[in-house]
């Protein structure tokens, strides 16, 4: 149809051969129509190209942009905007059961036949232009949208006595440009607002707020799954972002390098205060910024090392090596594994007025009180590195260091660990053996390794089951066996699953608890390391002298009825 369509133009003496050439190059790289093509670059006119091809189709021509803005609203209804978008259509009249569709393409049967199916309706359709099209749809299916998302701010806050409910931040005056007025505006401060407190009220541990070249879309992350949460409309996009920076006290002029802040809140629910941060990170993306927030809630966060879901062997293990004069303790895992609740966990279980404790930490989430916190700035050279030579001019028992990310750090902290001070710190590792290779592969020799590390305790977190609707669920003995268990334990284990309540959302989880390998370095492990022993002959020896893998802690918690099968698989190896 695209070289007939072209061959039209060229007959009618409205387009040159070279032109037609080159939209047809562009259509066949960048895909859409040939007519969109040589309206785009200049070629021909729109209100030409839209007559010959009425002439062609003998199906008349409208002018749809005088027409859209008194579209009676109800059609918009009728068709869906995910339809509209997809066929480059659009509803202009109804009358009985006739349905009269503007379209870009009337000769395309599939859309036809697609619309008449879900309307129930006889499609008479009519010609427009492809632009007009594209800007009816986007300007009216906004409005649209903009109607609802209001009603459903409206219905939200009704939810919530105006008395239990109260947002507040420390922001600074602002200035009056309208970017700024805008995310001022009453209807922005109350979705933002509620994004924040729905965020806490549903436990999410972070906020993901996104633009995308036809939608803007919020999603909440709730026990490391991410969730679709609401789509606000797309005129507002800028003013949420806006207002997200101004709370966070970013330069909202800065839109085109990352940014970091942090966002201080009270809030008053059910007749008492919380205090409330949220870490913010903001990233220039194709079609806007992304903002992420990490939510700082100090009363959910547990510093108890019993209830972070270790084994008994494996806490005995932990315990004995941080209760160690010296040495380096490292926890190792991804991001989002829970790392730092153990580290703060153990820092807090060591904590007594005799002990100096120092922490160097990018960023600090939590205040802890009696614990000396240090906050990197790579800005102004205040790494990891410079933080730790200085911890060690001041006299601490304990040192701290949120990740060990190069050799100099690694170095460092070796030393710090074979001249008296316990070391406690994160690495980037797929499991406690392999550790042992990355520090090599950093640049630290294996005396040096062997020496300093007492311990290595590798982390992941899996979702809870529901307490309120777990119940057990029939699986098969061999799909047991397969994932780990003898064939003795198989005919013993009674597998629970959640079947979903309101309580857990109806996901069937609630809340996550952590999957802990823990390695002790004995003495023969340590003569493995000086004779250059790979990661799966550590993890062997270590398997030996009684360490549980982290699919092996997986499947006790499965034998405990503490979470499913798929949250093992999906987070550990056989």
């Amino acid at each position: 149809m695209s070289d007939r369509i072209g061959e039209l133009l060229l007959e009618e003496g409205l387009i040159t051969r070279e032109s037609l050439d080159e939209a047809l190059e562009r259509q066949r790289s960048q895909g859409g129509r040939l007519g969109y093509h040589l309206v785009e670059q200049g070629r021909v006119g729109e209100e030409d190209l839209v007559q010959l091809l009425s002439e062609q189709y003998g199906i008349p021509a409208i002018d749809l942009r005088s027409l859209y803005p008194h579209v009676d609203r109800d059609l918009l209804d009728l068709i869906p905007e995910s339809i509209a978008a997809r066929y480059f259509v659009f509803p202009v009249h109804k009358t009985g059961n006739i349905l009269t569709l503007a379209m870009a393409d009337p000769t395309n049967v599939v859309a036809l036949d697609d619309i008449r199916f879900k309307t129930g309706c006889e499609v008479e359709p009519v010609l427009a232009s492809e632009f007009a099209v594209r800007e009816a749809i986007e300007a009216s299916y906004e409005e649209k949208r903009m109607e609802l998302f209001q009603a459903e701010v409206d219905e939200l806050e009704t939810k919530v006595d105006a008395d239990d409910l109260e947002v507040m931040s420390d922001e600074e005056e602002i200035d009056g440009s309208s970017l700024e007025a805008m995310s001022s505006d009453a209807p922005v401060v109350r979705i933002v607002n509620r994004i924040l407190v729905d965020a806490i009220n549903k436990g999410a541990s972070d906020i993901h707020v996104e633009c995308y070249e036809r939608d803007f879309r919020v999603r909440l992350r709730i026990d490391g799954v991410l969730y679709e949460y609401m789509h606000p409309p797309m005129k507002l996009k800028d003013a949420v972002i806006s207002r997200l920076k101004i709370m966070s006290k970013l330069d909202i002029s800065e839109r085109r390098l990352p940014q970091d802040g942090r966002i201080k809140i009270k809030l008053r629910l059910d007749g008492r205060v919380r205090e409330m941060d949220f870490r913010v990170s903001c990233a220039p993306a194709l079609f806007g910024e992304k903002v992420v927030l990490r939510l700082l809630d100090r009363e959910n966060l547990s510093l108890d090392l019993t209830k972070l879901g270790f084994e008994v062997e494996s806490l005995e293990r932990f315990q004995r090596a941080i209760a160690k004069p010296w040495g380096m303790v490292l926890v190792t895992g991804p991001t989002g594994s829970g790392k730092t609740n153990t580290l703060y966990s153990a820092i807090t279980q060591l904590n007594q007025p005799d002990t100096n404790i120092m922490t160097a930490e990018d960023p600090v989430e939590f205040n802890l009180h009696g614990i000396n916190q240090v906050q990197t700035k790579e800005s102004i050279g205040l790494t990891f590195a410079e933080a730790l030579r200085s911890f060690l001019r001041q006299d601490p028992n304990t040192v701290l260091i949120g990740e060990v990310r190069d050799f100099e750090t690694a170095e460092i902290s070796v030393k710090a660990a074979l001249t008296g001070h316990l070391v406690l710190t994160t690495l980037h590792t797929n499991d406690a053996p392999s550790t042992i290779n990355r520090m090599m592969n950093m640049g630290i020799e294996p005396f040096l390794v062997a020496t300093s590390v007492n311990l290595i305790c590798a982390q992941r977190l899996v979702r809870r089951i529901c307490v309120d609707c777990a119940d057990d669920v029939p699986v098969p003995r061999q799909a047991l066996v397969d994932i780990g268990y003898s064939p003795d334990e198989a005919e013993q284990i009674k597998v629970m699953k959640g079947t979903g309540c309101p309580t857990c959302n109806n996901s069937g989880y609630k809340g996550r608890v952590g999957l802990f390998e823990v390695m002790e370095v004995s003495e023969e492990i340590r003569e493995m390391i000086l004779t250059g022993c790979s990661a799966i002959e550590l993890k062997r020896r270590a398997v030996e002298e009684g360490m549980l893998t982290l699919r092996r802690s997986g499947l006790e918690k499965i034998k405990k009825g503490v979470t499913t099968i798929d949250e093992v698989v999906r987070e550990t190896v056989f």
